[in-house]
């Protein structure tokens, strides 16, 4: 792979503290949202002010920060992406990243000197789009997911060669055509088209006959239930040589909504791949199962290439339980406070575990000696989550180092 071609890394950012990681574990940009257009409502999410310092954090590493106003706008919701885009004027992102041809126009209209990527919730799946978005002042659009290699390589020779491609490579899959799903809305009264969903894709289902109600009828793949919409997750860090062949600019991570260890370990993985392939290709593929396994201890529904290689058939879906996989369960961030490591708890874990350090470029075991509360009493276990916890262990502790350990 050519240098000057070398793809971007583009990691989510669900909160403060997980743009922090993104960018530590070696993201070249970050995607992030406000509380208003965002079509992950219910991640954290980041106020403006967030966004002003998460920008200055991000190009102070130079890392490149996108805001994603992204949901399809309702007539009430143009008075908020006037006010969020008006308010990120002074800030300057690197980029919004929009669906709605109206917000783009009121994004064009207010900031024009801020770029707009175009989300892959416009279903973007042939040239001719991206060249109506081209003439548009468009520079980039996020490739619908439904698209294989073949077709990203034939968009790729038929448009301008400044146009970027964005497509994603790995994380939750949605069973909707690029994500506009109707089924959220019509079940719960939250819409997926404004960033509400709540995944009815991954519940489990039975059939009931009209005139029978209450008799439910299951149709079971296996004993614990039918699983009709649930999608394995997509991963393909162990086939980025074919991914980059076909002309992708931006290889993008889902996952807003998901935890820090699932932020550090696949932008590190990700990473060393992308470099692994700019310097020599056979050294990529001696090292890719490594890859693999490593993004494999984090929560995931067991992997898929999604549609790259074709339409997917049975072997795409999760048949056997809608629990995730797991094989390290996420302790805890550590953080320096007046020289001591502290950090807020997300699992249990006891005094005397044997606990692993995830760093950028190394991963280190260590034994937990001691941990204390904020009282300075002594603790053997760490029981509740979200309570900050300090802690000494045998090795150097450093400053966003994620605690995992085996489950």
């Amino acid at each position: 792979m050519d240098k000057k071609k070398k793809p971007e890394l583009l990691m989510p950012a669900g909160s403060p503290e997980l743009l922090k990681v993104a960018v530590h574990y070696g993201a070249d940009a970050v995607y992030l949202g406000d509380e208003t257009m965002s079509l992950r409502a219910k991640a954290q999410n980041f106020s403006v002010p967030e966004i002003r310092q998460a920008v200055e954090y991000a190009h102070a590493h130079g890392v490149k920060v996108y805001v994603a106003a992204n949901i399809f706008a309702h007539t009430s919701d143009l008075a908020k992406a006037m006010k969020l885009f008006l308010q990120l004027k002074p800030i300057q992102p690197d980029a919004l990243i929009i669906s709605d041809p109206g917000v783009f126009s009121l994004a064009r209209s207010l900031v024009p000197e801020i770029p707009v990527h175009i989300s892959t919730q416009a279903n973007n799946t042939n040239f001719a789009t991206y060249d109506f978005w081209y003439r548009q002042g468009v520079r980039r659009v996020v490739a619908a997911r439904e698209l294989t290699l073949d077709e990203l390589a034939s968009i790729r020779e038929n448009i301008p060669g400044d146009m970027e491609i964005e497509a994603f490579v790995h994380g939750a899959m949605c069973i909707s055509y690029s994500g506009r799903c109707l089924i959220s809305s019509f079940l719960t009264g939250r819409d997926a088209n404004q960033g509400a969903c709540t995944h009815p894709c991954r519940w489990s289902y039975s059939l009931m006959e009209e005139s029978r109600p209450g008799e439910y009828m299951p149709v079971e793949e296996d004993e614990r239930g039918t699983y009709l919409y649930h999608s394995r997750d997509l991963c393909m860090v162990d086939r980025l040589d074919d991914v980059i062949a076909s002309g992708v600019d931006s290889l993008k991570v889902e996952g807003r909504m998901k935890n820090a260890l699932y932020a550090a370990t696949v932008a590190r993985a990700y990473r060393h791949a992308i470099d692994d392939l700019s310097i020599d290709p056979e050294i990529y593929r001696d090292n890719a199962p490594g890859y693999l396994e490593e993004v494999s201890k984090c929560s995931n529904r067991t992997f898929c290439t999604g549609f790259y290689y074709g339409r997917p058939g049975s072997e795409a879906q999760v048949y056997d339980s809608t629990k995730t996989r797991t094989e390290y369960v996420y302790l805890g961030t550590l953080m320096k406070e007046d020289g001591r490591n502290a950090f807020i708890q997300k699992n249990k874990f006891s005094v005397g575990d044997e606990i692993e350090l995830v760093r950028p470029d190394e991963t280190v075991s260590a034994h937990v000696l001691s941990m204390t509360d904020e009282d300075g009493a002594s603790m053997e276990s760490c029981p509740h989550a979200s309570r900050k916890v300090y802690i000494e262990l045998d090795c150097e502790c450093r400053e966003l180092d994620i605690m995992r350990k085996p489950e």
